[in-house]
């Protein structure tokens, strides 16, 4: 029993003596103090700045006709390429609208007509143009757009009538016109982008006021159908935007 008593006794003695050594401890020997990890913070994908680049693609002609006659643009394929340029603004936050200019260079030619009476029309496009404002929904690093505005042609034109370049006009403007289209741009870094687009322009009707055989063969329409890819450089303003917990 005495044993018992003793053994408890200096049970207790020890229990009480290891706090007071542990207090007298240098601080640096002590077991570090637990430190909660700060509140995640998730980036978002910044839209807004300036941007410069360039597109490749193809240009399909409308199927157009000319007094019943079929022109020899209509479904054409061509290669075109080029470059473009403009500015976004991100707000609200998934929103996103911006304005854009953009040419496009037409390879090849997109042909001619050869009318009843031995005139032969060609209208060639060599380049198209653009300016539109479009307007967009982000998510992450994606963002779907319309888009729509102002549209411009660079038409080479030319009439052989009897054998000989001939002078004619026209009743429509084939010069300028609008534009609709849209795309999907992803955002590889903070500061490329690519997307893939369509673009769809209409130049109006137009049909000949002179030479005086040709009038009566009517209209013809002027619309094109473009798909392309390409890739932009960014100029963010501020990096990306960071969203809070």
């Amino acid at each position: 029993m005495k044993k018992f008593l003793l053994a408890t006794v200096a049970l207790v003695a020890l229990g009480a003596t290891v706090p007071a050594l542990a207090a007298d401890l240098p601080a640096r020997q002590r077991a570090p103090a637990y430190t909660k990890a700060p509140p995640y913070a998730a980036p978002l994908y910044n839209w807004t700045g300036f941007y410069i680049g360039g597109h490749l693609g193809g240009v399909f002609s409308g199927n157009n006709n000319f007094g019943g006659l079929a022109t020899g643009n209509d479904g054409n394929g061509r290669f075109l390429g080029g470059l473009q340029g403009g500015a976004d603004y991100q707000f609200a936050p998934n929103w996103v609208i911006g304005a854009e200019a953009e040419y496009s260079w037409i390879a090849g030619n997109n042909g001619s007509i050869v009318f009843p009476n031995g005139s032969i029309y060609t209208n060639s496009q060599r380049g198209l143009g653009s300016v539109t404002g479009r307007i967009g929904y982000t998510w992450g690093p994606g963002l779907l757009y319309v888009k729509g505005g102002y549209a411009f042609a660079d038409n080479n034109q030319s009439l052989i009538v009897g054998g000989a370049a001939t002078p004619f006009a026209l009743s429509g403007n084939q010069s300028n016109g609008w534009t609709v289209g849209a795309g999907l741009e992803y955002m590889l870094t903070q500061n490329w982008s690519a997307k893939i687009e369509y673009q769809y322009y209409n130049f109006g009707d137009s049909s000949f006021t002179t030479p005086a055989p040709l009038p009566s063969y009517g209209n013809f329409r002027t619309d094109d159908h473009v798909v392309k890819a390409g890739i932009n450089y960014r100029f963010n303003w501020g990096g990306p935007v960071v969203a809070r917990y």
